[in-house]
């Protein structure tokens, strides 16, 4: 979509809407009527253990000031990836999906956020993204540009973590599955830039709209790492085919969704035009927030539906897609179950 469509197919807020008032918060637990997976419990020990080979990482790269200690430790990186990959062949491959993870939202916070103090905007946001990029799928040229180019991806801390990362990343996946995660941070970084053109012009989009710049700017970047941190490879033509592609995007999909939910309240009551989707909701149908919330979560639930039903028919024919399918929902099952209990960061909104 090379821009928004013309007035009177979408919706134009000159200011913060006046529906967008910030709705009273509740402490953690499930989003009352949504539909998710109980997710298979995280070992403390392991936990321990990835936050302290993470923080080892990220202080050895230099990656961030002593003064963000306290949003590394309330993240929680240990134990999303322990709750996400519950499969995982060892705490190696636990720690690199940690590593990837802290990178992608090193990258979003420094480089997309809207925070002046980390240099983030909307504004020049593709030509960081373009160099973010550069530090996973490298450069080729003459030598001496190639030097150059080297120097500044290390010289700069969210894309020394994306470097890192991947190569720590590519010493125990195959190529093909290395290539498919630097192809799916392409897509993040797509969406990432269709997010801020539309905050530039504060375009908001329809409900379809806003939902297929989530197709890109979602967790597809985690997912897409599942076979290779469980020991395994999803050949690429098996990958490639179309019923596959379309159980990952409906089980990406769900997720961020399931982000959009949790993380509703702490966005509104920071920036009360930020994009999500019970927002976009509101906008479009011109009704209040709680039932656009509640509309948001039949949404996912019939997207969370899709991605059981038809996987368990694909799983049916294949053992091998079966594992995956299964690495998939695992996957979604922990990000909930980090979502619904990192109180740190998410308040659900008291609308029940």
């Amino acid at each position: 979509m090379s821009s928004p469509p013309a007035s009177g197919s979408g919706i134009r807020i000159p200011g913060p809407p006046s529906l967008a008032r910030t709705p009273r918060a509740r402490r953690g637990g499930p989003v009352p009527g949504l539909r998710y997976r109980p997710a298979v419990p995280a070992d403390p020990e392991k936990v321990r253990e990835v936050d302290e080979r993470l923080e080892a990482w990220a202080r050895r790269l230099d990656l961030f000031p002593p003064a963000w200690t306290g949003d590394f430790s309330g993240f929680q990186f240990g134990r999303a990836v322990v709750l996400q990959h519950p499969g995982a062949v060892d705490l190696e491959r636990l720690t690199v999906a940690g590593e990837l993870l802290l990178a992608e939202n090193l990258v979003d916070s420094c480089y997309c956020e809207e925070d002046e103090g980390r240099g983030a905007s909307a504004r020049g946001l593709g030509g960081r993204l373009i160099l973010a990029q550069s530090a996973l799928d490298p450069f080729h040229g003459t030598p001496e540009l190639e030097e150059q180019w080297r120097e500044g991806v290390q010289a700069d801390g969210p894309l020394r973590s994306y470097h890192w990362a991947l190569k720590d990343y590519a010493a125990f996946a195959t190529p093909s599955q290395t290539d498919r995660f630097v192809h799916d941070i392409a897509r993040l970084h797509l969406g990432y830039l269709a997010e801020a053109a539309w905050s530039e012009i504060r375009y908001v989009p329809r409900v379809w709209e806003y939902l297929v710049m989530r197709q890109f700017n979602n967790f597809r970047p985690c997912l897409s790492i599942v076979d290779a941190v469980d020991g395994y490879e999803l050949p690429e033509a098996v990958y490639a085919r179309p019923e596959i592609q379309r159980i990952t995007a409906l089980a990406c999909n769900a997720t961020t969704i399931v982000n959009d939910l949790y993380s509703f309240t702490k966005e509104l009551a920071s920036d009360p035009t930020h994009l999500n989707l019970p927002q976009v909701i509101a906008a479009n149908e011109r009704c209040g927030l709680k039932a656009a919330y509640l509309e948001a979560v039949e949404i996912h639930n019939r997207i969370m539906d899709a991605f059981e039903e038809e996987s368990a028919a694909l799983s049916a024919g294949s053992p091998l897609v079966e594992r995956y399918a299964r690495s998939l929902a695992a996957w979604v099952s922990g990000n909930h179950e980090w979502h619904a209990t990192n109180t740190h960061r998410y308040h659900l909104p008291n609308y029940w």
